[in-house]
Parts: C-alpha cells; structure tokens; sequence
C-alpha cells in the first residue's frame, strides 16, 4: 500500500501546530517552508484536515490554522481518512466474472478470497493507525530528541507564530 506524500505533510504539520501558545496558528504558506513543500498542495491537505475537524481555519490576514483538537485526541487513522479518504486501499473490481467464457453466478456466491485477505489486511492497518495519537508521536520524538529538534521548532515558531483570540 502507498500512502501519498499529503499523510506525511498533514502529519507534520498538525505536529507542529501541536505546539503553538493558546490562540496561536500558523499560516499554509509558514507550515509549507518549515517542511520545504509546495503551498498550494499542502493547502489543499490542510482543508481536508478542516473538513474533518482536525484543524481549525482562523480567517484573515492574520490568520492561520490551529489544531481543533488536543494531541492526545488526533490518530494517525483520523489524518489518514482526512486526507485519503475513507474508501479502502483495495477495491475489488470482481475481475473474476470477466473474459471470455464467464462461469456462471453459482460460482461467485461467495465473497472473493482475495479481497477478504485484503480487507482483512486493512482493517488490521487502520487498527494499528487508530492506536498511536499525535501525543504518542510527539513524546517518543520528545525522548530522542537532544534539544535539536525542539530549539528548531521554537526558532520557527517565535518567528512564525500569529497570535490572535481562541474564539477567531
């Protein structure tokens, strides 16, 4: 299975969101240079996080995006369907009843074996993403970290940061 590179940009970015001050955000075009991607194609994973309210979008030229929700209440599995959407990896497309000489429909009554392995395989994979939160990225980058990583977090923050009201 292949994830496109939005996951990966979306989960960065709601990490660093993680760590703005109480009605702090950040603008699409800040969290784009932090990461070195394209604005407008992380823009478009931002809104997705919107819509699926994860992130909050502050209006304005003083605006930006926050997280809608603490770290401990945003799974990997939630950004996933966010950005991907909810359809699974695998969609049978019952190839099997094409071609020359189909067999009848007594010999498809039963759901394909593949895509039952398949399905099982996902429903497995969205577990896993289901159990680890933004909390649990955040602490066990936390533990590994010698101070580099959080000074280059703050540095960009003290200079990126918007401040505004929680309520807008």
């Amino acid at each position: 299975m292949k994830l496109g590179d939005g996951v990966e940009q979306a989960i960065h970015s709601i990490s660093m969101m993680s760590s703005l001050s109480e009605g702090g955000v950040l603008s699409a075009a800040a969290l784009a240079e932090f990461h070195g991607v394209s604005t407008s194609y992380l823009l478009k994973h931002l809104q997705a996080l919107s819509g699926a309210r994860l992130v909050e979008t502050v209006p304005g030229p003083k605006g930006g995006y926050r997280l809608a929700k603490k770290p401990a209440e945003i799974t990997l599995l939630d950004i996933v369907l966010a950005v991907e959407g909810p359809a699974p990896a695998f969609r049978c497309a019952e190839i099997r009843q094409r071609g020359p000489n189909p067999l009848p429909g007594r010999y498809f009554t039963k759901p394909c074996g593949i895509n039952a392995a398949m399905l099982k395989a996902e429903k497995a994979y969205r577990a896993e993403l289901a159990k680890v939160t933004i909390a649990d990225i955040l602490a066990d980058l936390s533990a590994a970290d010698d101070g580099g990583i959080a000074a280059r977090g703050c540095a960009f923050l003290e200079l990126n940061e918007r401040r505004t009201s929680r309520n807008g």
